[in-house]
């Protein structure tokens, strides 16, 4: 019984022993390298247990195995045990399960990490970070794209770690990370030197439409294109080009967003210190066009001093028309200086007024009565509009057409293109207006026709019409009616058939209307005002004279007359 329970004691003692001094499988343990043959390390990991390992698994990327008889490595266990008795271990394992450790702490902690390039792979490159592989996405190589990363391969660098998943086997890191925070750190220590005012030297980096962005070591600066040069600069290409070394000053410095201001014009004297002095009002000057807007012109009458010539003031003549059709961009002017805004660096100027007004031209060598000829530019419901000398239009109103039509009517005669003459009757250079008459041409038929004739006048006409209304009479050619109540004082001889075609009557002139052209006439009239003449010279009936004894005696002494 003794020896029974003596055999299995040690039996426990001995299972309990193995269970203890064995490694467990899936375990990184300690070995020593025992010989160096055919490509393999044969590593002894104790336990009576040897296994084999390439020796490539001892190098880093691009580097040869660092390994020597005796040396002591750590070595992954996958099985205790293979085919040929041997223990199946792993250099490779064992570096990824130490490297895993330290990453995961070196994530946790925000901390980077060291590691080579070694390989391309779509959409990046593989990265060594001392036994564990990671993903370096191609837009996180640099701050800028990188054509060519054969420099950067195999190159031990820091990287920071931007994801990981242990249980996937993913790692994703970034080298541009580390190259930003760099960068802002030297950012950071050139702003603080920086200070406006001062005069540095830069190289242009990059050039766009509305500027420069100019390396001031290792911190960039933007020029602005308005801060260039005093002139008008249309685009930075015009007076840069990209690795050409400026001397420029610092405008502005933002500490905090680190953003930089930067400007050569303020390196020149300010052409508009002296604009005072060279540009007086009213002085006239040659400039050259260098932009053309909607509403104006703008003429450089020196480098860094512009002009804006206003639409208003670039044609006495041509209104309502855009700019370009009466200057062009680099074409020499010469303009007036109206007006100085130092304030707001301003100058008004006037390209019409270096040439004559032409209405004022035009009153001279046209005084009112000059009769002129011209093309009709348009027609309008108040009248003719007639091309004259110096690009300038007149007007023919509706009522200067015809002496004998309305004007309406008259109207209707021309067509645009027509040549016409006319008679300038009103010159107003304020107003810019010229009034024409075409009428004027020709003396005026009703004036002749009742040249002295005046209101109260009696005069002769002969019936030329009988109409229910009354009789239409001419007198000196000229046409008017005699309304069927003013044909008789005397009710019963208001009738027009009374008269024939031919008969001439006697009329007294009630109105003589120039502007409507009419000339008003009435029988009636004239019948009652020899009546109040022949009581006036013979008597009243009050004296006991009859009206008809009167009239007689006024009848006979005309017979006798």
């Amino acid at each position: 019984m003794c020896a029974k329970a003596t055999m299995e004691e040690f039996e426990a003692l001995l299972n309990e022993s193995l269970e203890i001094d064995t490694p467990d499988e899936g375990s990184v343990v300690k070995g020593r390298v025992l010989a160096i043959e055919a490509g393999q390390a044969i590593i002894d990991v104790g336990y009576k247990m040897e296994g084999r390992v390439d020796l490539k698994e001892f190098a880093n990327p691009g580097e040869a195995p660092d390994i020597s008889v005796g040396d002591e490595v750590e070595v992954y266990l996958d099985r205790v045990e293979n085919a040929r008795g041997e223990a199946v271990i792993s250099r490779d394992k064992a570096r990824r399960e130490a490297a895993w450790d330290r990453l995961e702490k070196a994530y946790a902690d925000e901390e980077r990490v060291e590691g080579a390039i070694f390989g391309r792979v779509k959409g990046g490159f593989t990265v060594d970070l001392g036994g564990a592989v990671a993903f370096l996405p191609g837009s996180q190589v640099d701050v800028r794209p990188v054509r060519d990363a054969g420099p950067l391969m195999g190159l031990k660098q820091p990287f920071q770690i931007l994801k990981m998943d242990r249980r996937r086997g993913n790692i994703v890191v970034s080298r541009r990370a580390i190259l930003e925070e760099s960068r802002a750190e030297q950012r950071a220590e050139v702003i603080a030197k920086l200070a406006e005012g001062d005069v540095v030297d830069g190289v242009v980096k990059n050039i766009t439409e509305y500027g420069a962005f100019v390396d001031l070591g290792g911190v960039d600066g933007l020029l602005h294109v308005t801060d260039m040069a005093w002139r008008r600069v249309n685009h930075p290409s015009e007076i840069l080009s990209i690795g050409e070394t400026i001397k420029v000053q610092i405008i502005k410095v933002n500490k905090e967003t680190h953003r930089i201001s930067l400007g050569i014009k303020q390196l020149q004297a300010d052409p508009w210190d002296s604009v005072a002095d060279k540009y007086a009002l009213g002085s006239v000057h040659k400039g050259r066009v260098t932009n053309i807007t909607d509403y104006g012109a703008f003429v450089e009458l020196e480098p860094g001093v512009e002009g804006l010539v206003h639409v208003s003031e670039m044609s006495w003549t041509k209104k309502n028309i855009h700019p370009g059709k009466i200057v062009s961009t680099s074409q020499e002017v010469e303009v007036m200086v109206l007006d100085v805004d130092l304030a707001k660096r301003r100058v008004s100027l006037g390209l019409k007024q270096t040439q004559r007004n032409p209405w004022e031209v035009f009153a001279e060598t046209h005084p009112t009565g000059t009769q002129i000829e011209g093309e009709v530019k348009n027609i309008t419901e108040f009248g003719l509009f007639v091309g004259l000398e110096g690009d300038i239009d007149g007007m023919v109103h509706l009522s200067d057409l015809s002496w004998d039509q309305r004007g309406e009517e008259a109207i209707q005669d021309y067509r645009k293109g027509d040549v016409v003459k006319a008679v300038v009757t009103e010159v107003d250079v304020e107003k810019e207006r010229i009034s024409l008459s075409v009428k004027a041409l020709e003396n005026d038929s009703f004036s002749d026709a009742v040249d002295g004739v005046k209101r109260g006048s009696v005069v002769t006409c002969t019936v030329t019409a009988i109409e229910d209304g009354g009789i239409e009479v001419e007198y000196n050619g000229m046409k008017s009616f005699i309304r069927r109540s003013d044909l008789s004082r005397d009710r019963s001889e208001q009738r027009p058939e009374r008269f024939q075609v031919g008969d001439k009557v006697d009329a007294r002139v009630t109105n003589v209307d120039a502007k409507t052209r009419r000339l008003g006439l009435s029988i009636k009239a004239r019948e009652i005002a020899e009546e109040k003449e022949a009581v006036q010279q013979y008597g009243s009936s009050d004296s006991g004279a009859s009206l008809g004894d009167i009239l007689g005696a006024a009848l006979k002494s005309n017979e006798k007359g």
